[in-house]
């Protein structure tokens, strides 16, 4: 297991291990987050973090979710910040209590969010951590599970950069920038595609 949490009366202790040898104080709380990560990101950029679904493909609900007839659903979303995309989170997730099925497929919370509602701390366990260079940015990765009665999720999350953890309400402006930037790029009609009319451009 590479995160262990451990307490005491007197102490607590997280030891995070097989992490990238320049992983930062910011970033090791990133990945010792236990479901809480759309909350610590909002409390870092100071900005309210939204879900954006990308896709949810969930398995056949002819009865109630149980041990015997457990529910799956493999889906992405995106949490944004900003209109920026700050984290990209892949899961699969089975159901296995009447209870979880209707906060997360009926009511439709995020997982972390069915971890609240159902006023539960979930087990973790941190099964990998990784970086890799994409277009010249520094991704930072990992893969854990979220365990509780009744519900499980297995999530892949992608940083995309990691230079967010480090200049943060500067690297957000920047993005939104290059977003905007874009967007007036693929919105303004090429010279050569106008035909003119009289004095008219159309």
């Amino acid at each position: 297991m590479l995160a262990n949490d451990s307490y005491s009366t007197a102490s607590t202790n997280v030891e995070l291990t097989c992490v990238p040898d320049d992983t930062t104080g910011l970033e090791r709380i990133m990945l010792a987050a236990q479901g809480d990560l759309q909350r610590l990101l909002s409390s870092y950029f100071g900005r309210p973090i939204f879900i954006e679904l990308i896709y949810a493909h969930c398995s056949s609900r002819l009865t109630p979710a149980s041990s015997e007839n457990p529910i799956t659903q493999s889906r992405q979303v995106h949490l944004v910040c900003a209109s920026c995309t700050v984290c990209v989170a892949t899961s699969t997730v089975t159901i296995t209590s009447p209870q979880c099925e209707r906060l997360f497929l009926d009511e439709k919370f995020p997982i972390g969010q069915t971890f609240r509602r159902l006023n539960r701390t979930p087990k973790f366990s941190l099964l990998n951590v990784e970086t890799q260079a994409i277009d010249g940015k520094r991704e930072l990765r990992r893969t854990y599970k979220l365990e509780t009665e009744g519900f499980v999720a297995e999530i892949l999350e992608v940083f995309p950069d990691r230079d967010m953890f480090v200049r943060g309400e500067a690297w957000l402006m920047e993005q939104r920038a290059d977003l905007n930037t874009h967007s007036i790029a693929t919105d303004t009609k090429p010279e050569w595609l106008s035909v003119r009319k009289g004095n008219a451009v159309h």
